[in-house]
């Protein structure tokens, strides 16, 4: 006899319980805080590219076969974005964070979720027209290892070109985007000059702790795809990672409202989601 859509569904997510369970124990990454409806979309999408026809089989394949692993993290990750990805954030950071950031000898950014690396090389050059590249270290994580091995060679489709200058002209820009591009065939490649300050290495927000202390951290469109505690845990990341101070900008669609550090910050312009971390006393210390 068939299985009712209900029992199916039961069968579903006691299949991606075990999933989310053999990620944790067999390799250490913890999905459980991810939004549920998110990661059964993707573990489908895994199913589907890998045809294993079900996740019990998507399951087995995980823990028997280690090299599989990476092409269960690429397909968990969501690694979207472009070159100045909202332009007036861009604008906001290079007119109101940056000139604060000018009065420090020396500039720790933290990109966390930085996937294939356009928003980082976005900052850098930010932070070269604005004169304080040399002093700034520019720290990239994601847990995806293929997503950092592309943001290391900053080669990307030509036709993403087109759109990147024009979020380039309206976040301010000084000069002109191909200044800081080459193109071959159907592909650019960022200049490697921007990348002389940038660290990429692999970071897990479920699970690692402070990556570094920063004067401005960039999370932008990752916590969407986190439940509400594991949302706050990372906020809570975030503002012990960072000084007294400073800044941390999040995704358009992301913000501190209901968060339990939300009293630890201050707004510098709530709608562009940038804040900045209040000089008294934490929640944390309290």
């Amino acid at each position: 006899m068939a299985d009712t859509p209900a029992a199916a569904d039961d069968i579903e997510r006691i299949e991606l319980s075990l999933f989310v369970q053999a990620l944790r124990e067999r390799y250490g990454y913890d999905f459980a805080g991810y939004a549920p409806a998110s990661l059964a979309r993707r573990v489908r999408q895994l199913v589907r590219d890998h045809r294993t026809d079900t996740v019990s089989a998507l399951t087995g394949r995980l823990l028997h076969e280690p090299e599989f692993l990476p092409q269960v993290l690429q397909g968990l990750s969501v690694p979207v974005s472009e070159m100045f990805r909202d332009p007036p954030v861009f604008r906001a950071l290079r007119d109101r964070v940056l000139p604060v950031l000018a009065s420090y000898p020396r500039i720790n950014i933290w990109q966390a979720g930085c996937a294939h690396g356009q928003e980082v090389y976005s900052l850098a050059i930010l932070l070269e027209e604005a004169g304080l590249y040399d002093r700034c270290q520019i720290y990239a994580t994601d847990f995806n290892e293929q997503a950092l091995e592309q943001a290391r060679d900053g080669i990307y489709a030509a036709s993403e070109a087109p759109q990147w200058s024009r979020n380039y002209q309206a976040a301010g820009g000084l000069r002109s985007l191909t200044d800081y591009t080459s193109a071959r065939y159907q592909y650019i490649k960022l200049d490697d000059r921007l990348r002389r300050n940038v660290t990429f290495a692999q970071h897990n927000l479920v699970a690692d702790s402070v990556f570094c202390e920063a004067h401005l951290v960039l999370c932008r469109n990752v916590l969407i795809y986190f439940s509400n505690a594991l949302q706050n845990r990372t906020l809570a990341l975030f503002r012990d990672s960072l000084v007294r101070d400073g800044f941390l900008c999040l995704g358009m669609r992301e913000n501190l409202d209901f968060a339990p550090v939300a009293a630890d910050f201050m707004p510098v312009d709530p709608a562009l989601r940038l804040y900045r971390r209040a000089r008294g006393e934490s929640t944390a210390d309290a």
